[in-house]
């Protein structure tokens, strides 16, 4: 049940950020996933500070499977694809936090490749 992006396909190699960005956002063009990556990216932003401020650090772990946990449901179940993170890890780690960024600023819909 997986998906390609309309906006370039599986195979594709990117040479910089900027290249890779678009494609990034065509594989979050459902808002469901989207929103996962926000509440996930959110939750654990505040799991890290309270690990940190607690020193009770033994619970950063579990900001990654807050995080991830829910941006693979986002994929699995409502965009219907395999995460960039699997095939672009480093990438696909900036990508969410400059969409979390342009969500929070507004200009995601703006950003967001055309089908």
């Amino acid at each position: 049940m997986s998906k390609q992006s309309a906006y370039t396909p599986a195979a594709k190699e990117f040479s910089s950020f900027a290249e890779f960005y678009p494609f990034y956002l065509g594989e979050h063009s459902n808002r469901t996933c989207r929103v996962l990556h926000y509440t996930g990216t959110l939750s654990a932003i505040s799991i890290i500070s309270y690990a940190i401020w607690s020193s009770q650090y033994s619970l950063i772990p579990l900001a990654f499977v807050a995080a991830y946990g829910q941006a693979w449901i986002g994929h699995f179940f409502f965009e219907h694809n395999k995460p960039a993170t699997f095939k672009y890890p480093l990438w696909s780690f900036m990508g969410d936090w400059v969409m979390i960024k342009d969500f929070l600023t507004g200009r995601i819909k703006q950003k967001m490749p055309q089908k």
